[in-house]
């Protein structure tokens, strides 16, 4: 659906070759926005050309950018590419992020720095890069979302290496939106709960998990990427302009059952 909320903004979306983030980048287009489309490399070229001509059906002007989020110097690529192609960035969506369920004993340190690296550090450095453009073009400011999850808030026993990056994104938003508020940058988070992706893909194909994931909702359904859209899309555009350091839970109600 389309209501125009980034008619003319630049929107860049890390991670969005599938899953949610293309959900986004998609949704993006569809409301009016040019995207930098980032993803991973080789292994994911296939299907960020995919998203990139979606974008382009709908009318939107797309730049691609590979790399590894973890490296900085992705989140200078990234910055790179939307200056020399669009002049400025309007709106962040920093997405890129891995969930390998692990069991905790037996986690390997190489795993559990991955995943920092990834998740956060990787937020980190591109959130940095970003606002660092978003203070100096003119008109100044910008939105920053931070795609972070339900996993901010409770654990999970073989997300043990997962849930504190989750929980670091959140906490990274509520602080830069108080350091880059100055600056007309607001900052803020969306929590997922369940949603199927590749992510979680094998995970949830155990029927009597998944079963227990649909139980705790009470929507009575697990979630799909385009669920995330709407709340992604309102804190990047000017409905939200007196929102920042707020997070939102995108979860059917999961995180509120106890039952």
């Amino acid at each position: 659906m389309s209501f125009g909320l980034l008619k003319g903004k630049v929107v860049a979306v890390t991670g969005c070759s599938t899953g949610i983030g293309r959900a986004i980048a998609i949704g993006a287009a569809r409301n009016g926005a040019n995207v930098i489309l980032h993803h991973l490399g080789d292994s994911t070229r296939k299907d960020i050309e995919g998203v990139e001509a979606e974008c382009s059906r709908l009318g939107a002007k797309t730049v691609i950018v590979p790399g590894d989020i973890a490296e900085p110097s992705t989140a200078s690529a990234i910055v790179e590419a939307g200056v020399a192609s669009f002049s400025r960035i309007d709106v962040l969506v920093s997405n890129a992020g891995i969930c390998p369920f692990h069991k905790f004993l037996d986690l390997p340190h190489s795993l559990w720095k991955r995943v920092q690296d990834v998740n956060l550090n990787g937020a980190f450095y591109v959130v940095q890069a970003v606002a660092n453009q978003m203070a100096v073009q003119e008109p100044k400011g910008g939105s920053i979302v931070a795609i972070s999850s339900i996993s901010a808030l409770m654990g999970g026993g073989e997300q043990c290496h997962y849930t504190p990056t989750k929980a670091g994104i959140k906490s990274l938003m509520e602080s830069c939106a108080i350091a880059l508020g100055p600056m007309g940058i607001r900052c803020n988070s969306v929590l997922p709960g369940t949603i199927e992706t590749d992510i979680n893909r094998e995970d949830l194909a155990n029927p009597e998990k998944r079963a227990d994931q649909v139980r705790r909702a009470p929507l009575g359904r697990l979630g799909e990427p385009e669920d995330l859209v709407g709340p992604v899309l309102f804190f990047g555009s000017d409905l939200s302009k007196y929102c920042t350091g707020a997070s939102v839970l995108v979860d059917g109600g999961m995180a509120i059952s106890l039952q």
